[in-house]
């Protein structure tokens, strides 16, 4: 079992709820209950469990994200509905998601470098801040009727950067704010919102769009993403623990955090785990073939908004119960599991001739989904040391965005050579085939224990 170095911190000198940005102290021997915290029993153990947001600098970030879940949402929703009313074309929709992914990739791998040399923090109000600016610039162009699609697609690929930039830095800080056994629940938390959003987000476009119109969606995210800027003025300083500050923050670094994933395997199985799951499993490119096909009898568009939530659902439901497995030691077994329990999901999604079948079985898909985020989220955590975290929540960020995309490409070619539901139920075999052969050829991912 690989466990990473950690800092040591005279526990006497630093806060007990982690808002001095010092590392977040530890609950003690494993089992243990920090002191103030007692055990949950009952049916509480089942529920959510939310101890950190008993940490008053975490509770501000978690909070932040409920507002911006939504409101990413209402902008995630305008961007391709304008470009579709400007061009009348799909294909100028799908250009544009290509259009910001170049700038994701590349911004997200260098922000885990520039997260790991220079004040979180600070990072975060910068990034978050051009976020809410980019929003108010989409509002602009949409007031005032300029109907470019290029302006358009530049503002996106600005605004993914932005986010490349910001999702290191973000996701890095938790280890910061919450102690070390509380990180999945901690996750799980901000998860939970996130795929809250996926759910509320574009049905509330859907029903503002007719009632304010379009370009208000932009002013609502802008305005949302001012209070994340005001939680992150409210967050401690959380400079590097080892004397990075200061250090440039250029491509050298970033291969440097590439050489330590591989050098730690435990890093490099679970980052292969998420991918094996999303290129072979994520059959979402032929949601609108199984719709307008197998489906049909139901209404093509009822069927096809039930393929879209289900996944999200499950997540959030997933989510809601996640005391049942946020407390889990064995972190790597969890997330072979979790991985596992989607591929087998998936193939009896595509075995299933009943919409509502199919819908079960995306939702407990979803679940599985929520459970590989929030153990694959603790490794990162826990088994980098602070001055690589940044590194690899970009590689992470990368990984997250990047594989679905090239599920995409996959599964819409298999769907057209072989039928959509061989194609997905082929998937989901393949995910179960790749992941029990990850498991058996390198151990090092399912002997990891927190």
């Amino acid at each position: 079992m690989y466990r990473a170095a950690r800092t040591v911190v005279d526990t006497s000198k630093s806060s007990t709820d982690g808002t001095d940005g010092a590392p977040a102290p530890a609950d003690g021997p494993a089992g243990a209950v920090a002191p103030g915290q007692p055990d949950r029993g009952g049916w509480r153990r089942w529920t959510m469990d939310t101890r950190p947001l008993r940490r008053p600098a975490y509770r501000r970030l978690w909070s932040s994200t409920i507002v911006t879940s939504v409101g990413s949402q209402l902008t995630a929703v305008a961007v391709p509905k304008q470009i579709y009313d400007i061009t009348g074309s799909s294909a100028w929709v799908g250009y544009a998601s290509l259009a910001g992914l170049l700038p994701l990739v590349v911004f997200a791998l260098w922000g885990g470098a520039v997260a790991d040399s220079m004040d979180r923090r600070k990072l975060l109000l910068v990034t978050n801040t051009g976020i809410a600016v980019t929003s108010l610039l989409f509002w602009i162009q949409a007031v005032t009727g300029l109907g470019s699609v290029l302006v358009l697609m530049v503002l996106l690929a600005l605004q993914q950067a932005f986010f490349g930039l910001n999702a290191p830095a973000r996701n890095a800080s938790i280890a910061r704010l919450v102690p070390e056994r509380e990180l999945p629940a901690a996750n799980a938390l901000g998860s939970t919102v996130m795929q809250t959003g996926l759910v509320a987000g574009p049905l509330l476009a859907g029903a503002l769009i007719p009632v304010i119109g379009l370009s208000e969606l932009y002013l609502i995210d802008a305005l949302a993403l001012c209070v994340t800027v005001w939680a992150v003025v409210r967050l401690p300083p959380l400079p590097p623990l080892t004397g990075a500050a200061g250090r440039r923050a250029g491509w050298h670094e970033v291969a440097a955090g590439f050489r330590y994933i591989a050098l730690h395997k435990v890093l490099l199985l679970s980052f292969l785990a998420d991918i094996i799951a999303m290129v072979f499993g994520m059959p979402r490119a032929l949601f609108p073939q199984l719709a307008a096909e197998t489906y049909a009898p139901y209404g093509e568009g009822l069927a096809l908004g039930l393929l879209f939530a289900a996944i999200p659902i499950g997540a959030v439901i997933g989510g809601l119960m996640s005391g049942t497995f946020s407390r889990a030691r064995r972190h790597g077994l969890m997330v072979i599991a979790a991985v596992l329990a989607w591929g087998a999901a998936i193939t009896g999604f595509g075995l299933s001739d009943s919409l509502w079948v199919a819908v079960a079985f995306l939702a407990v898909a979803g679940v599985a989904d929520m459970v590989s985020m929030v153990f694959r989220g603790a490794i990162l955590l826990s088994a980098a040391t602070d001055e690589m975290r940044g590194r690899m929540q970009g590689v992470f960020t990368v990984v997250v965005a990047g594989g679905p995309r090239l599920a995409d490409v996959l599964h819409g070619t298999a769907g057209s050579v072989l039928g959509a539901r061989t194609a997905v139920a082929g998937g989901g075999l393949l995910v179960i085939a790749a992941t029990l052969g990850l498991a058996a050829v390198t151990p090092a991912l399912r002997r990891y224990t927190a």
